[in-house]
């Protein structure tokens, strides 16, 4: 934002001082392209010509521009085609003649930054990244021998979307034969750890960068009757990647299990296990794990970045006022701070989160895991291993008796374990822990139904988050969204009746779903002395909500309806998400 506001002064179409006294009054929070066109400090037509010059001097790329209030990408693309005379394309919304791209080699693409898009007669439209580089449009139309070539504009990020799945489905049909050849010339299942099929390990790095590029959380490596199916989980959808010959799921599964120290010869029972692989220059930690299915095994990898144990609470998507919260709740000097959600709803990288905002050398912090994810120095981290009897509950006994200062816990699973976190946070302890329910206030409903007394809730509690995660809009096909009447009569409580909404409409960057990464919409209830007066009484769920609400509480489904009103998210996935 800040480079694209000194590019504005710098040409002379927006004042520094009038800029200056926007700041004073409304506040660097209010500071967006939109708001300036809002209130006339800024021209709409003088600031696109200023784009549209840096564009073609290419000081900017229009990636700088994306997700930016108040600029329109597709509307800037479509002015620079106009300038240059060509077309604008929006490649999602037509079809690609595949077979027009095989044609041509695919080096030649990628070195281009061109796609062939269709033919119509004798004219084959092709689509550039720069419409101006004529040595480009030269050496692509060499290709169409008696054909005219149309060139067209199109989204920069598009085209290598697809130019890069191209590549890589090329090189996945280059391995596939090459793992086919070895198993032909004798076996290549049979060969040792350091006599492997050369095509597997590719194939493996293939995969694992793929994964990694996309934003996977899981890698699903499955045999199916005829096929060997990849698909990876990402925003917390499954998508298929790759489908292969059934005959390359064994020596890939092989390779898989000796990776992660597993018994290669034993396809009958579940294993475990887990990697440390770079991918990209980045550190992962692979989580496996193997199941036998009726066509041989199901192999689930969790892919854990150990980059986001050292995630910062303030960058994990919170709300300001939930962040607030919840850094005053964890600053506690003693007593029990819990954050629920479902599964996978990103519990784990909050308490990570919670663990760096208060380390400190003059605090013994130990953490009881199953398994432990992210590795963290200065911090002493416990595994549990229930066949050696390291349970929990004999965990956190034990831990009590290291003289910590802060104590983490995985998940509360059952009540024992509950029970020993309760007493541990009475007798001075911080303890930081999760907890599978649907929102702040059920938690405590949930603790009653585990057992415990309401007199040793109220006394140990101080504050209960909840969770959820909800996919972002993508910004390469982002558009305003035409609500159905049932979702706006579901929303009318919370927004205007003139609000506005946004939606993804799919393209090639995000797979056609609409929705690229994912971000937390979350929910913090401090308990104070009222409530937990409440708490101790045994009032009911409505009663606490009412008295929260009085308080200032902010349930998870509004924080959900501000950043869909922010343009991150949508209403649908709002209430797919968050909608109890």
């Amino acid at each position: 934002m800040q480079k694209i506001i000194d590019l504005l002064i710098r040409e002379g179409v927006l004042d520094e001082r009038k800029l200056q006294l926007f700041i004073d009054k409304y506040g660097e929070s209010r500071l967006t392209i939109a708001n300036l066109l809002k209130v006339r400090i800024l021209q709409q037509d003088s600031m696109d010509e200023v784009f549209l010059k840096a564009l073609r001097m290419q000081s900017i790329d229009i990636g700088n521009l994306e997700g930016l209030q108040g600029i329109n990408t597709t509307e800037l693309l479509k002015k620079q085609a106009k300038a240059l005379g060509v077309e604008y394309i929006d490649i999602p919304s037509i079809e690609i003649d595949y077979k027009l791209v095989k044609r041509l080699p695919l080096k030649q693409l990628v070195r281009y930054k061109a796609l062939p898009l269709f033919v119509e007669d004798d004219k084959v439209t092709v689509a550039f990244e720069n419409p101006n580089d004529f040595e480009a449009k030269g050496a692509i139309e060499r290709f169409f021998h008696g054909k005219i070539m149309l060139t067209a504009l199109a989204r920069k990020e598009i085209i290598q979307q697809v130019l890069s799945h191209l590549d890589t489905n090329e090189k996945v049909e280059e391995f596939s034969v090459d793992i086919k050849e070895d198993l032909e010339k004798g076996g290549a299942e049979t060969k040792t750890k350091t006599d492997e099929s050369p095509a597997v390990l590719k194939l493996i790095e293939l995969i694992l960068a793929t994964s990694i590029e996309k934003g996977a959380s899981d890698i699903h490596i499955e045999a199916t009757e005829h096929h060997c199916v990849v698909r990876y989980r990402v925003d917390g959808i499954l998508q298929e990647n790759f489908k292969m010959e059934k005959s390359i799921f064994s020596p890939l599964a092989s390779r898989m299990k000796l990776l992660s120290n597993l018994d290669i010869a034993e396809k009958r029972k579940p294993q475990d296990g887990r990697f440390t692989q770079i991918v990209r220059g980045r550190v992962f930690d692979f989580r496996v794990s193997t199941l036998p299915t009726m066509f041989g095994e199901s192999i689930v990898m969790r892919i854990l970045d150990k980059t986001k144990a050292m995630v910062q609470l303030e960058n994990a998507g919170m709300s300001s006022l939930s962040y607030k919260k919840f850094i005053e709740a964890i600053h506690a000097p003693y007593g029990i701070v819990l954050v629920t959600g479902p599964t996978g709803s990103g519990k784990t990288t909050t308490l990570y989160g919670a663990l760096n905002e208060i380390i400190d050398a003059k605090d013994k912090i130990i953490t009881v895991e199953d398994p432990v994810e992210y590795q963290m120095d200065s911090i002493q981290q416990v595994q549990i291993n229930e066949q050696a009897g390291l349970t929990f509950p004999a965990a956190l006994r034990s831990i009590l008796r290291q003289d910590p200062d802060k104590i983490m816990i995985g998940e509360i699973r059952d009540q024992e374990t509950l029970r020993i976190a309760i007493q541990a946070a009475l007798t001075g302890h911080l303890v930081l822990s999760t907890l599978h329910t649907n929102s702040s206030i059920a938690a405590i409903g949930r603790i009653l139904d585990m057992g415990i007394e309401e007199y040793l809730i109220s006394g140990a509690l101080i504050a209960i988050q909840a969770q959820r995660l909800v996919r972002k809009i993508c910004q390469s096909c982002k558009e305003v969204a035409t609500l159905e009447p049932k979702l706006k009569e579901d929303i009318s409580k919370f927004v205007s009746p003139n609000a506005v909404f946004y939606e993804g409409k799919g393209c090639p960057v995000c797979n056609n779903s609409g929705y690229v990464g994912r971000e937390m919409i979350s929910e913090v209830l401090p308990i104070s002395e009222t409530l937990s007066s409440m708490i101790a009484s045994g009032a009911s769920k409505d009663d606490l909500t009412k008295q929260a609400v009085k308080e200032g509480f902010f349930s998870m489904f509004q924080d959900g309806l501000k950043k869909a009103l922010e343009g991150k998210t949508t209403v649908k996935e709002i209430i797919r998400v968050a909608r109890s």
